[in-house]
């Protein structure tokens, strides 16, 4: 079995899991037009995906649309609430979701689905947070509102029935890295203590400078060209690619991990971040910090949501659902 179908890695690869391989194989089938910053999607992104009626159809879930302040000086800031059915008057754990693209592109929709799951599985109630994307609105514009939707929704606990001592702030790829700068911004600002972060293929490196960042350019699912572009975007052509990027924007910049809420990293074997990823999970130990670090044989970026029938996905999503059953009874 070959890794490599097209592309240009300038390292050999580690190879796809089969079922990985077979979605990659029907993606390539159909190639979809590069994405510049003059082609980034703007209209039509929250139709893309089935509205949250279509999503919690049949299942005792109720959701609602609201409008929240954003951070100082900046828009408000949507976002979307999920409960279970009935759980008016019980105070129940959070999970605030932050949702991926590169932030460049994506909508809170789009993980809908992945939201309203873990709404079901732990009886929690959820957030979706919508926030400004790039390159209209560079770093810190995406972060600031992420974070200024956790600081709301801590201080809203007690109207939206949800225990604050008991939030768990997580997102993949881009949302992952999101909720990595969420958790040094509450750190350093001295914010609300989440109770934990689930960091799903985190972007977190800007440097585009390590192995796997190599292994897997033109190859996969998020690729190095993307990845280039969403960093140029984010940050601008001068600190792109910089060590001197801030931590903020690409929280493997942080000098220190120490002082962080505990952390589930996870990432695939056979994708670009992970190294980044699995570096974070190593700083986090060193400083005696917790981090949980899955890292699945053979999974490209993103595979649970483009391959969600695979073994791995079920397998990632079995220890997902663990840990987050173990953070909760333990911020109890």
């Amino acid at each position: 079995m070959t890794a490599i179908a097209a592309g240009h890695p300038t390292v050999a690869p580690v190879p796809f899991d089969p079922e990985v391989q077979a979605v990659l194989d029907e993606l390539a089938a159909n190639p979809q037009p590069p994405l510049t910053r003059e082609t980034l999607p703007r209209e039509g992104a929250d139709r893309m995906f089935p509205d949250n009626d279509t999503v919690i159809a049949g299942r005792a879930i109720d959701g609602e649309d609201r409008v929240i302040p954003g951070p100082a000086g900046a828009p408000d800031i949507e976002i979307t609430v999920f409960r279970p059915t009935g759980s008016s008057g019980r105070t129940l754990p959070a999970f605030v979701n932050i949702h991926g693209g590169g932030m460049i592109v994506g909508h809170r929709s789009w993980e809908t689905g992945r939201v309203v799951d873990i709404v079901a599985e732990h009886g929690v109630v959820a957030v979706n947070v919508e926030y400004r994307l790039a390159p209209e609105d560079p770093y810190p514009a995406g972060v600031e509102d992420c974070y200024a939707a956790f600081v709301w929704v801590h201080a809203h606990a007690a109207e939206l029935g949800i225990d604050p001592e008991r939030i768990v702030v997580g997102g993949g790829s881009a949302g992952g890295g999101l909720t990595a700068a969420v958790a040094l911004l509450a750190r350093d600002r001295q914010g609300p203590v989440m109770a934990g972060q689930l960091l799903l293929c985190p972007m977190i490196d800007n440097t585009n400078t390590t192995v796997a960042s190599r292994q897997y350019d033109g190859i996969g699912t998020w690729q190095r060209e993307l990845n280039l572009l969403a960093w140029s975007c984010v940050l601008g052509d001068d600190l792109a690619f910089s060590d001197e990027a801030p931590a903020y924007a690409a929280p493997s910049r942080a000098a220190d991990l120490s002082g962080l809420p505990p952390a589930y990293i996870e990432v695939g074997e056979a994708e670009a971040f992970r190294d980044e990823d699995t570096e974070y999970a190593l700083r986090i130990w060193a400083t005696g910090g917790q981090a949980e670090l899955h890292v699945w044989g053979g999974g490209a970026h993103g595979f649970d949501m483009y391959m969600p029938e695979a073994e791995i996905s079920r397998a990632a999503l079995a220890a997902r659902a663990s840990w987050l059953r173990r953070i909760w009874r333990a911020a109890r």
